[in-house]
């Protein structure tokens, strides 16, 4: 025999489960140990190359092979010819090994990725297929792996309870991918699974391969239980999916009675080759779609739910608004309203009050001039102090002290009253109108007070802060005759109780006695504190 231009080689394939090579007695390869039930070496085919470019006599061909009971093992074709031939031809029988690994990393990798969605969310469908797939690993694992660490038929009964997990259990994720429950056929398969385990570890352990084959019958009838409840899901939902997996199903199904037929009962001349596996990996596939279904449902859901979420925080902004407008105008109409009492009550108390002592001197007989003219300025004084208060914004208030002095100064001369101010450089404090109303009509009380009973020839204004800047202190003194019971600013009298009122009002500390070594001394003490006084630290006196 001639090879032309290559050298010959055999291709051997599936040379049962351990065999020796041998060339006129001469051992030229051997594929595992013979015996050693560890390594299987009926699941590939083998290239012996053997140097030879022609054949110029008669060679002697043997084959030694071990083959353990239930391994499917058995020697296979033996071909001899070029070695660049038959490299091709092992290379199209190749893939089935290569499929195996690929498809055991399949099972592998959605497994893990299911059982992490199961984690998370609980889903039985997850915890089912990552079940399934994990135990689906074995089986690919044991069509490409040969040197195994697990002995026969130790390793036989291993392969075949985890593929009786893998063909439950996707029978299982099949009726949970559809959502039917029905308790009977579920029954019915973990009873099928337990009876096909039981079947499978006795085979292994007495060497009786049907029964076994009676365990991969009953696994395939539970599966085939499961169509009818494809087909209606498919039927009624009109899913794509649902007739995907309806036509999965039932090619696997078909595949498997082929397997136990043809392979396994020898029935009809068959081969060893089954398609079983590569049909059970498109559940990989489907798992995987189910996946990305499911998430792209969530993303709508979600999107949806965003939609919603920010239609109604819109909806409660529009109520919020509305909200907010109806106080406004409800606290800007009470302050309006509290603004005309506050009015009122000024008027009356001031401008009012003078207005009345005025109509009691004019209705006099002989009207005192002197009087007339000093209540028509105390009038004045309160209608200019009311018009302050209407303005916005804060005041100095240094400036409000500078305005007051302003105001009273006329009278004091006229009354001969000399006036020592001593108002220092205070820090940046200002005073809203309602509390510069408050501290001036305090001092105006105060100087008219002295005006009227004092009999003072000196008044002295003192304005300063204390050591820690918390308080300002505002003094009136005078050298009078000092404070007097029966007079209106004793204890009893009105303007003292009208002063006390006014000074509460802002937060202030009114103090009132005489005064060392005469004359009377008016205090107040204003708390420099959020919501009485407020400081600008850019204004300056």
């Amino acid at each position: 025999m001639t090879a032309g231009g290559d050298a010959l080689a055999l291709l051997i394939e599936t040379p049962g489960n351990q065999a020796e090579v041998l060339i006129d007695g001469k051992v030229i390869a051997s594929f595992g140990k013979l015996g050693d039930s560890r390594h299987d070496a009926g699941k590939a085919s083998y290239l012996v190359p053997l140097r030879w470019r022609t054949i110029d006599h008669d060679h002697e061909l043997e084959i030694i092979t071990t083959v353990q009971r239930q391994r499917a093992g058995g020697l296979g074709v033996v071909r001899i010819g070029a070695e660049a031939e038959l490299n091709r031809l092992q290379g199209t029988r190749q893939w089935i090994v290569t499929a195996s690994i690929i498809y055991a990393v399949g099972f592998f990798l959605m497994g893990a990725l299911s059982a992490g969605l199961w984690l998370r969310q609980r889903d039985p469908l997850y915890g089912c297929f990552s079940l399934a797939a994990f135990s689906g690993v074995c089986r690919n694992l044991d069509r490409g792996w040969l040197d195994i660490p697990v002995p026969w038929p130790l390793w036989g009964a291993v392969v075949a309870v985890t593929y009786a997990l893998h063909i439950a259990l996707i029978s299982r994720f099949v009726l949970l991918a559809v959502d039917k429950r029905p308790v009977l056929l579920l029954r019915s398969i973990y009873l099928g699974l337990g009876a096909s385990i039981v079947l499978a570890c006795a085979s292994f352990m007495f060497s009786m391969p049907m029964l076994w084959t009676i365990g991969q019958f009953i696994l395939i009838i539970g599966a085939a239980a499961c169509v009818p409840y494809v087909v209606q899901k498919a039927i009624v939902s009109k899913s794509l999916f649902a007739w995907g997996l309806l036509i999965v199903g039932s090619v696997t199904i078909l595949s498997g009675i082929r397997g136990v037929l043809m392979v396994r009962l020898n029935l009809f001349g068959g081969s060893w080759v089954t398609i079983t596996p590569h049909a059970m990996f498109v559940f990989v596939a489907i798992m995987g779609a189910m996946v990305v279904d499911r998430y792209g449902q969530l993303v709508k859901d979600f999107e949806g739910l965003s939609r919603t979420l920010q239609d109604k925080v819109k909806q409660r902004e529009e109520e919020l608004r509305k909200a907010f407008e109806f106080v406004k105008a409800q606290q800007e109409e009470q302050a309006v309203l509290l603004e005309r009492q506050r009015m009122m009550r000024e008027i009356h108390d001031g401008v009012g009050s003078h207005l009345v002592g005025l109509l009691n001197v004019v209705t006099q007989a002989a009207p005192d001039r002197s009087s007339m003219e000093a209540h028509v300025k105390l009038a004045l004084d309160e209608m200019r102090m009311a018009v302050d208060s209407l303005q916005d914004g804060h005041s100095d208030l240094g400036t409000v002290l500078a305005t007051l002095r302003y105001r009273v100064q006329a009278r004091l001369d006229a009354a001969g009253l000399r006036m020592l101010w001593q108002v220092e450089s205070l820090p940046g404090v200002s005073v809203t109108a309602q509390e510069s109303l408050q501290i001036q009509r305090i001092l105006l009380e105060a100087f008219t007070n002295v005006m009227k009973h004092a009999q003072a020839r000196t008044i002295s204004v003192v304005a300063r802060a204390d050591d820690r800047g918390a308080n300002i202190r505002i003094e009136i003194t005078d050298d009078g005759r000092g404070i007097r019971i029966n007079e209106g600013v004793g204890p009893k009298g009105r303007g003292l109780g009208n002063m006390e009122w006014r000074a509460r009002s802002i937060g202030a500390v009114l103090t009132v006695g005489p005064h060392s070594p005469c004359g009377t001394i008016v205090a107040v003490d204003l708390p420099r504190k959020p919501g009485v006084l407020r400081t600008d630290a850019s204004a300056t006196i």
